[in-house]
């Protein structure tokens, strides 16, 4: 049997029943997608702090190590790339960015493939044991390296080389290669101690963005515009056309039942033979009456609404229209606006996110970074 309220409906409790499923799936996609985050952070953190090397990982590799030098790393299947036009590329810093974003399995434009082999990481250098031979990258004659952001190469500039080469991996592996990359080169410039004060740092961060689970929504919250087909829109389209049809019957005035204004035309008397004709005189026509005076045309209600340029229906004045940004909002603009969960605790300006939500977090790093983005900004 159905749930009723004391008025013996049952669409408060579906408008419930919806609302609770709903930030359920929300909740729990954001928590997945945080988790996951998080899993990688701490995975990195472990590395960071477990990775070594030994002279004899590089047993068997046609590679002669110097006496202090210890191979960290080996993949089989890399190649080597050259890029015959390019700009000063930055130097190697020690900054991780896990998850960057998935990696096109393809090179970029203007690279070329030129050998293939086995890329090792050592202690003190980058090796390409090729084909056709061996590329080596002496972390201290490295003066540029960056990683492409979209697919798995990384280019590297030396200072006895005038062209820039690099390496092309499997996607799945860009990304360890990369991590323990920037590792090898913190260790030679004695920095390890950085990036794992660096991955601290964002675990830390990481952990105050962990989602809540919302509170449960009941019958008593659902406002009758939950009842309502289209909801608050409908609402708003059946007040306006209520304020609209009565003032276009005011305005409207029945049309002058005579048609215009009246001539009279002078009669001419008809010509006889013992008469001259009489001279006929031109048509004398009476002055038409002033014209009525006609009431102004009141404005429409919503000629006094500012424009929204697509936002949501709302009396607070909100939209996407562009202007100053809005970072105390009204208490009911949840009532307005898809907001997301734990929207009060942000601490920036609104924006709406790329999934159509509304979020507090404006101006931050991590604002809507569990619903795809920020999209544009809500101002006033």
């Amino acid at each position: 049997m159905a749930k009723t309220d004391s008025t013996g409906s049952t669409w408060r409790y579906r408008w419930a029943h919806r609302q609770n499923v709903r930030r359920v799936s929300t909740y729990r996609g954001a928590e997945s997608a945080w988790r996951r985050r998080d899993d990688e952070l701490r995975r990195l953190r472990a590395l960071a702090a477990d990775f070594q090397g030994s002279a004899a990982a590089g047993a068997g590799l046609a590679l002669e190590l110097a006496a202090d030098e210890v191979v960290l790393w080996a993949l089989p299947a890399a190649q080597l790339v050259e890029v015959r036009h390019t700009t000063v590329l930055p130097a190697p810093d020690l900054t991780v960015a896990p998850g960057t974003g998935p990696l096109r399995p393809r090179r970029p434009d203007g690279v070329r493939v030129t050998d293939a082999g086995m890329a090792v990481i050592t202690s003190r250098r980058l090796v390409l044991l090729g084909g056709r031979g061996r590329r080596d990258w002496a972390y201290g004659r490295i003066t540029g390296l960056a990683h492409d952001p979209a697919a798995p190469v990384t280019v590297i500039q030396v200072l006895d080389r005038r062209r820039t080469s690099g390496l092309l991996l499997p996607t799945a592996a860009a990304a360890d290669f990369r991590f323990k990359l920037t590792l090898a080169f913190a260790d030679a410039i004695e920095q390890r101690t950085a990036v794992i004060a660096q991955l601290d740092e964002l675990i830390s961060e990481h952990a105050q963005l962990k989602p809540f689970r919302p509170a449960a929504a009941t019958p008593g919250q659902a406002r009758l515009s939950s009842f309502v087909p289209g909801g608050r829109r409908s609402i708003a389209v059946a007040a306006a056309i209520a304020l609209l049809v009565p003032a276009a019957l005011i305005e409207s005035d029945p049309s002058d039942p005579t048609g215009g204004a009246e001539v009279a035309v002078a009669a001419t008397p008809a010509p006889t033979a013992s008469v001259a004709p009489a001279r006929i005189g031109p048509a004398l026509a009476l002055k038409p009456p002033p014209p009525k005076p006609t009431k102004s045309p009141r404005s429409s209600p919503t000629a006094t609404q500012g424009p929204r340029c697509g936002a949501p229906e709302n009396p607070l004045g909100y939209g996407f229209c562009g202007g100053r940004r809005i970072r105390k909002p009204a208490a009911e603009v949840c009532d307005w606006f898809d907001c997301v969960p734990q929207f009060w605790a942000g601490r920036g300006y609104l924006v709406q996110c790329r999934d159509g939500s509304v979020s507090l977090a404006g101006g931050r790093s991590n604002a809507c970074a569990e619903h795809r983005g920020v999209r544009r900004t809500i101002t006033k």
